[in-house]
């Protein structure tokens, strides 16, 4: 039971990194009906941010904890979702009068564009830094094993709640919020209603790659190596993630990561951890099969 609790912390910690990278595709499909394949590779260039902020941070002899970590959560945010912004403006804007599949080459030739430019500007080698957050709580001991979470689980999923939150208020309840939901719904009834598209749409990109920025953050206080490999994995469980609960659903997107980052968890822990992408691919098979639409998504309706 004591090792069971385990897992299921450490499971609800990655699947919290999962949600927060699903939310962005989830909220770019929703409002324009694609899947943004670059925005995996935001977040790693979110890492290198942070891998970069926190080395300058170092050099400074900032010492206190929070005041690093806030510096880096502000400085990855403006960063990313400057390239969150460029990303729309160069590879979905000139293209979304065109087919559906042009703008899908863009977005992977983008993805493609992020990853080498890493690379032969950071070099091809993993970039470790010190623990940032040391120690935890213990939940419960046995002579066998200790439960223990981590002050970097605890601070994961502690802003993964709080994000969550602020943007189904965000959502839900401002004028921001009213326009995307009608953009996602008519984008040209919205412009005759005054509603700038174009702005709502780079905004709606911009908040998904702050979300990526925040996740990049998360990943490099918790593992301590980036490199310049990690969006394409990361991003392909999170687009799964999204599919899983729903594309287009927030809530879904975040049900998704949260399972996905369990089963991975569980199924390492108890079975056999080589298999542990195999099992959340093939649990996402066995969904779309049952309900193609998944856990919290409605099924699209032809327009006439």
């Amino acid at each position: 039971m004591a090792y069971a609790l385990q897992q299921l912390i450490n499971g609800l910690t990655l699947g919290a990194m999962y949600g927060l990278i699903a939310i962005g595709y989830t909220m770019v499909y929703g409002i324009i009906g694609m899947i943004n394949f670059a925005h995996g590779d935001i977040f790693m260039v979110s890492a290198f941010i942070a891998i970069t902020a926190f080395t300058l941070l170092a050099a400074a002899d900032v010492t206190s904890i929070p005041l690093a970590l806030t510096f880096v959560l502000i400085v990855a945010i403006f960063f990313t979702s400057a390239y969150g912004w460029a990303v729309e403006r160069t590879a979905y804007r000139p293209l979304r009068g065109s087919t559906r599949l042009a703008p899908l080459i863009s977005a992977i030739g983008m993805s493609i564009f992020l990853q080498n430019a890493v690379q032969l500007t950071q070099g091809a080698r993993v970039k470790p830094i010190p623990p940032v957050i040391e120690g935890g709580v213990e939940l419960w001991s046995t002579p066998a094993f200790t439960v223990q979470i981590g002050w970097t689980q605890l601070l994961i999923i502690v802003t993964t709640v709080a994000l969550m939150i602020a943007f189904t208020w965000m959502i839900t309840q401002t004028a921001f919020g009213r326009q995307q939901r009608a953009c996602e719904q008519d984008r040209g009834m919205a412009a005759l209603l005054g509603v700038n598209v174009d702005r709502t749409i780079s905004f709606t990109f911009m908040l998904g790659a702050a979300l990526a920025a925040v996740a990049g953050v998360m990943v490099t206080v918790y593992y301590g190596v980036v490199d310049f490999f990690i969006g394409f994995l990361a991003g392909i469980k999170a687009f799964t993630a999204a599919v899983l609960g729903g594309i287009g659903s927030l809530p879904g997107a975040m049900l998704g990561g949260l399972l996905i980052g369990l089963i991975e968890a569980f199924w390492a822990a108890y079975l056999w951890a080589e298999y542990k992408d195999v099992a959340t691919f093939g649990i996402l098979c066995l969904v779309l099969m049952l309900r193609p639409s998944g856990l919290l998504g409605r099924p699209e309706v032809e327009k006439v």
